[in-house]
């Protein structure tokens, strides 16, 4: 019994993070998008120019592009995806419609500088977060596997190729492009070497105290006898 109790709360643990680092990583996402002409993420790019080009929202396009990319790693790999992958693929794109919609756009340049980098260490953050209980990397995350176990090529390599790729699309679709964009490019990944140990590190720390406290309550009251 103790043991089911342990596993119980160790999974709503994991799920607690991975769901709360996918709120995080939207809320990021949309902060770098109030300040657009900056330029936004090489994925955000390509979602944003699908939504210029053929409407719907770019929440939307990056929920169809992710179910596209899950469709074709699954059928690659003979494999259903795991639960983490299309709960992140729908999370992602309705969070993002959902915080575009209720944030401001920053009217001043100094404003929208701290919105900009608040923004892309807020995505960091939320990458952290989420990826930490290991539930289920993100549809684009697992493309970029797929294509380095197929090819051999380094992880870096394949995903700068991909960012690559995305945001030409997305430039020739009318999505932003811009400084931002290579900031995100550069500095992304290595805020994220950051964020993803801290995160595992205070998700075991709690899991561990958990277990802890219940080992206390517990543990069995001793009878003092008296004669």
């Amino acid at each position: 019994m103790r043991l089911n109790s342990r596993k119980k709360r160790e999974v709503m643990l994991r799920w607690s993070f991975f769901c709360i680092g996918l709120v995080i990583l939207g809320l990021g996402i949309s902060m770098t998008m109030q300040v657009k002409e900056f330029g936004i993420g090489p994925w955000d790019v390509f979602h944003y120019g699908l939504f210029l080009k053929f409407g719907l929202t770019v929440g939307s396009w990056a929920i169809i592009a992710g179910l596209v990319i899950v469709l074709v790693s699954a059928i690659i790999q003979k494999r259903i995806p795991q639960s983490g992958t299309i709960l992140n693929m729908v999370f992602i794109g309705v969070f993002i419609d959902f915080f575009n919609w209720i944030l401001p756009e920053p009217e001043t340049f100094v404003m929208q500088s701290f919105i900009f980098i608040s923004g892309t260490f807020v995505i960091a953050l939320g990458i952290g977060i989420y990826v930490a209980p290991d539930i289920g990397a993100g549809p684009r995350d697992s493309l970029m596997l797929l294509i380095t176990d197929a090819t051999g090529w380094k992880v870096s390599t394949v995903r700068n190729g991909i960012e690559i790729l995305v945001a030409v699309l997305g430039f020739s679709l009318g999505g932003p492009v811009g400084i931002g964009t290579v900031f995100i490019a550069l500095f992304l990944g290595t805020l994220v070497g950051y964020t993803l140990p801290l995160a595992k590190n205070s998700l075991q720390f709690l899991i561990m105290k958990g277990e802890m406290y219940e080992n206390i309550y517990q543990r069995p009251l001793r009878a003092d006898h008296h004669d």
